[in-house]
């Protein structure tokens, strides 16, 4: 199926199921998509030694990273094929500091979605449930127009 006859959940589904590749994104910022559904999205990741600030901690855009990607890919879920979508706005409140080398659970969900926005937050938490990192994310849900 050519990718722009998939519906955004298709398409998440394909990646999630080893169908189609995961974005190079995904090698830089190691995330895998574990479980998805329409409106929603979990990520497992993980930040090694390539992920370190200057003072030796997990930098910041690691989260937020991951965060964008999360909740992009749970509005994503929600779009018709052929329509795309952009983040214009990301805030992040990073609540903890984000672990070495310890796996990570991601969980995006969209809280709205009209003909030209979509809305979504997500939480980043260590194995036990701890809360790292929350965002909110405002998409542009970007349609071609015949003509």
């Amino acid at each position: 199926m050519n990718l722009s006859e998939m519906s955004g959940l298709e398409l998440i589904q394909a990646m999630t199921d080893g169908k189609l590749p995961h974005p190079t994104m995904a090698d830089t910022i190691p995330m895998r998509i574990s479980d998805v559904g329409r409106g929603h999205v979990t990520f497992r990741a993980r930040a090694d030694g390539r992920h370190l600030n200057p003072l030796g901690g997990v930098h910041g855009g690691f989260a937020a990273t991951v965060l964008d990607s999360v909740t992009g890919c749970a509005v994503h879920t929600m779009l018709d094929a052929g329509v795309a979508y952009g983040t214009i706005d990301l805030n992040v409140k990073m609540l903890k500091a984000i672990p070495l080398d310890q796996d990570l659970i991601a969980e995006g969900r969209v809280i709205h979605l009209s003909k030209s926005l979509g809305v979504a937050e997500a939480s980043l938490r260590d194995a036990e449930g701890t809360l790292l990192a929350h965002a909110t994310c405002t998409c542009a849900v970007l349609r071609r127009h015949a003509g």
